[in-house]
């Protein structure tokens, strides 16, 4: 049996797998290759949808499906298909109205299963569309068709997704989905039930992984659930403190190559999991 034999490693990607560049270090692309060589599962949860995530494949190269959509959807990088989804329900359109209607300039960007729709303008959402590198598709909420995976709000003033967040959850209708603020500058609104934490079993039985065999590594608020839902939850050190809380360790900064240690800790015995 390989060392890390049964072993599904999954980890958010910036702040967490991606230094504060943005990149991924020679020393974490080392310490994943040889986990899986080793017969170790790596892949990563992110908010991100797949159409984003070419670039991010292409350097992690995991070795697993992918959870995307903050826990709304699994993407199989391989056969470039969705495995399992999670649809908003179209009702939604609703509160991103409400929203629209309760806050002047508010960035909206309305995500369905394939594509990226950029609705309201705003720098928040220019700055989103030179990170990611996605085209200006434009459509008015109201008129989109698609299957729906997330709603996602942006303003350059955190204390204005600080006030969304408030409005909205205080909506009549906030039961009926979830919400998550996945930076300070951006909030989303993601079908009920959906989050990374309940996405973490169903990735872990399609690669036929036991839970108890399971570790998750993040840094903000949108990975706490997979935290506490892995067998092992570990906060990298630059992580908000919510997640530290929930971890079960926390390890060095996302630029001291926290994945390669996370890696070197199973290997030598200092994280282990029990039997």
């Amino acid at each position: 049996m390989k060392r890390f034999e049964g072993i599904l490693f999954i980890s958010d990607l910036d702040g967490t797998l991606m230094n504060s560049e943005h990149k991924l270090s020679a020393e974490n692309s080392m310490a994943i290759e040889y986990f899986k060589e080793n017969g170790g599962l790596f892949t990563f949860v992110t908010g991100r949808m797949p159409c984003t995530s070419a670039s991010i494949c292409e350097a992690v190269r995991p070795n697993a499906p992918f959870g995307c959509i903050n826990g709304g959807g699994i993407f199989d990088h391989i056969k470039n298909e969705y495995l399992w989804t999670l649809p908003l329900s179209h009702d939604v359109i609703e509160l991103v109205e409400f929203a629209d209607n309760s806050i002047n300039d508010l960035g909206i960007q309305v995500n369905t299963f394939e594509n990226i729709y950029f609705c309201k303008e705003n720098t928040q959402m220019e700055i989103f569309r030179r990170i990611t590198g996605l085209p200006n598709l434009t459509a008015d909420y109201k008129k989109i068709n698609e299957p729906i995976a997330k709603i996602l709000f942006g303003d350059s003033d955190p204390e204005v997704i600080t006030h969304l967040a408030k409005i909205l959850t205080e909506h009549p209708k906030a039961y009926m989905y979830d919400f998550i603020r996945s930076e300070p500058n951006l909030y989303e609104i993601l079908p009920k039930g959906s989050g990374k934490g309940n996405l973490i079993p169903k990735l872990a039985e399609i690669v036929g992984v036991s839970m108890d065999n399971t570790i998750a590594v993040g840094d903000y608020y949108n990975d706490i659930s997979m935290l506490k839902a892995a067998r092992i939850g570990i906060a990298v050190a630059n992580a908000c403190d919510e997640a530290k809380e929930a971890a079960d360790f926390v390890t060095v900064s996302n630029d001291e190559h926290a994945i390669a240690q996370i890696i070197s800790d199973i290997d030598s015995g200092r994280i282990y999991f029990d039997k």
